[in-house]
């Protein structure tokens, strides 16, 4: 877990990441693969992966294991998609300044979730010279709601889960 300003980033959380490393949410098999490039967003540490490291993309439903765990019903708002994780256990995020995958020039969607799992509404940005305060005020807009109970934050590209957002 990462905080920045007053918001809580949340990597896959350690349950679900064993789980997703014997069987994604799609119910396929992980099989992991040795990073030749470096750069995949991982989403169990939440940094981009180094050439040489040993990764996976799986299928993940951030959505449907929030609300099974919360007790919500997103109804059709319940969505899989792919993420990259660490073959084996990383320990997590190491912590540090800033949000996560954000820089200069990347686009990223902030979608915000009802206590139902209800999509609230969302918004694209594009990120200029300090991508961390342009996140913060999105996400401070996105928490003005008083029904937004949480925050995904999506890469606008290919259209995946960066990563969850709370309030602290």
């Amino acid at each position: 877990m990462t905080t920045v300003t007053r918001h809580t980033v949340l990597p896959i959380a350690p349950a679900a990441l064993a789980a997703l490393r014997e069987r994604d949410d799609a119910g396929r098999a992980c099989v992991p693969y040795e990073d030749t490039e470096g750069g995949a967003p991982l989403r169990c540490c939440l940094r981009g992966s180094r050439p040489g490291e040993r990764i996976a993309l799986v299928s993940y439903a951030p959505l449907r294991r929030w609300a099974a765990a919360t007790g919500a019903r997103p109804g059709a708002y319940d969505e899989q998609g792919p993420v990259f994780v660490h073959a084996e256990d990383c320990g997590g995020p190491a912590g540090g300044e800033g949000y996560p995958f954000a820089r200069t020039g990347v686009q990223r969607a902030a979608r915000r979730y009802s206590a139902r799992g209800h999509i609230l509404g969302g918004r694209v940005l594009t990120f200029g010279e300090d991508p961390d305060a342009e996140l913060g005020r999105a996400l401070d807009e996105a928490f003005a709601d008083p029904e937004a109970a949480l925050v995904h934050v999506r890469a606008v590209e290919y259209g995946c889960f960066l990563y969850e957002v709370r309030r602290p």
